[in-house]
């Protein structure tokens, strides 16, 4: 009797030993260009998979839809394959678990803060305030960097810095050889939109 408790003893212990083997503790570091992924355990990880982790970082970060939880959950996923339970941190130049996005400005809305073809960096945030220069998803145009002038509850109210109106025309050729003048007014895009359309804020420009 006493020496079946002692086996089962042992064999508790072992199961103990080699789960904890497979912790690992994750850091992310990002500056919402380049990114950085290292590893601590007790024993030496996969080089392939932080090589794994690295690529997937890259990708998840050029992505507007993605999150501090996406990645974390995405990094978690591929260490699983490796056998690692694994915690994950992500560790940018705006802090802990605070996650940049970078970002090309197309058009000259926001002229003269932000030209046409500018890099920028965005913080992903819901944390906004009035007068911040944001990134949004709009139905009609797709991603948006406008000025924040108004938060209304769950809405906010974004308009572009340029305020200037492009006047221009355009001729159309009829069929009795007259020729049709429209002369058209290109105002800047103003907007309400829903506060979850938001990505974030442009920290560095």
């Amino acid at each position: 009797m006493i020496i079946g408790i002692l086996v089962i003893g042992v064999i508790a212990a072992s199961v103990f030993i080699t789960h904890g083997m497979n912790n690992v503790d994750i850091t992310l570091e990002t500056n919402g260009i380049d990114v950085n992924v290292t590893t601590s355990s007790l024993f030496d990880t996969p080089p392939q998979m932080k090589s794994e982790m690295e690529n997937k970082a890259i990708e998840e970060i050029q992505d507007p839809t993605s999150s501090v939880e996406s990645i974390k959950k995405d990094l978690s996923d591929i260490a699983k394959k490796y056998d690692y339970n694994a915690n994950v941190k992500v560790e940018s130049q705006f802090g802990t678990d605070q996650l940049p996005m970078p970002a090309t400005v197309s058009g000259t809305s926001m002229v003269p803060t932000l030209q046409d073809g500018q890099d920028i960096i965005v913080l992903k945030t819901k944390d906004l305030k009035v007068e911040d220069i944001v990134v949004a998803f709009h139905p009609d145009y797709g991603m948006i960097v406008k000025r924040l002038k108004k938060i209304e509850g769950n809405r906010v109210y974004l308009m572009s810095d340029n305020r200037e109106v492009e006047v221009y025309t355009t001729e159309t050729p009829l069929p009795d050889g007259a020729v049709e003048i429209q002369t058209i007014k290109k105002t800047p895009l103003d907007t309400w939109l829903s506060k979850d359309k938001v990505i974030g804020v442009v920290k560095a420009y």
